[in-house]
This record gives structure tokens, sequence and C-alpha cells, in this order.
């Protein structure tokens, strides 16, 4: 089984900057992908950035130029740097990975719990 662990979400002011990392663990043989999806109350579940394990990286239309995917492969963990935060990013923020767990068998796609962003006055 593997684990995701969100950490670094909270409030902040409009124009604010945050960092969420996502941790993880458990049995893992390689990582094909990992990445931010998010969801505002009301509204479905939205991609906003993944990376590969190529380190290309695709970002929603509506964070491009705001917030950056990153990854420390040695540690599992990928980031995402968030910055000219706005009221319309209040969300929960959820980690996804697709992770091989072991040689030769097909990737599974796991899901964190999410972490809460606020971005208010």
């Amino acid at each position: 089984q593997v684990q995701l662990v969100e950490s670094g979400g909270g409030l902040v002011q409009p124009g604010g900057s945050l960092r969420l990392s996502c941790a993880a663990s458990g049995s893992i043989f390689s990582i094909v992908a990992m990445g931010w999806y998010r969801q505002a109350p009301g509204k479905q579940r939205e991609l906003v950035a993944t990376i590969v394990s190529s380190g290309h990286t695709h970002y929603a239309e509506s964070v491009t130029g705001r917030f950056t995917v990153s990854t420390n492969n040695a540690k599992n963990t990928v980031y995402l740097q968030m910055n000219s935060l706005k009221p319309e990013d209040t969300a929960v923020y959820y980690c996804n990975a697709d992770v091989i767990q072991t040689v030769g068998h097909p990737q599974f796609e796991y899901w964190g719990q999410g972490t809460l962003v606020t971005v208010s006055e």
C-alpha cells in the first residue's frame, strides 16, 4: 500500500504565497507521476498541476505563471509553490500519485487526504 501525506495548507491573504508538500511512503518501486488537484465548495475536483518522472510539467490555465510544481525524487515528495494567490484559489488541495509498487506490475493511482487552502482578507 502507498500513503500520501500533504502539509502546508492554511489561511493566506490575497497576493500571498503558500507552499504545499506531499510525501509518498509505503511499497514504492517507482513513481510515474505526481500532481495536485483541488476542489472548491460546490465544484468538481480539477487538475492544478502535474509532473512526470522526466520532469515535464503541466498546469491548469488558471494557475499558469503563479504556481510551480516540483519534486524531490529522493524523498518521493512533490511540492506546489503557490504565489499571487487569489480568493478563487480557495479549495481543498489533493495530492495525487501514479505508483508502480512492483517491477513489471501496472501502476496504480493514489490520493492524499487533502489540505485546505483559504485565500481571504
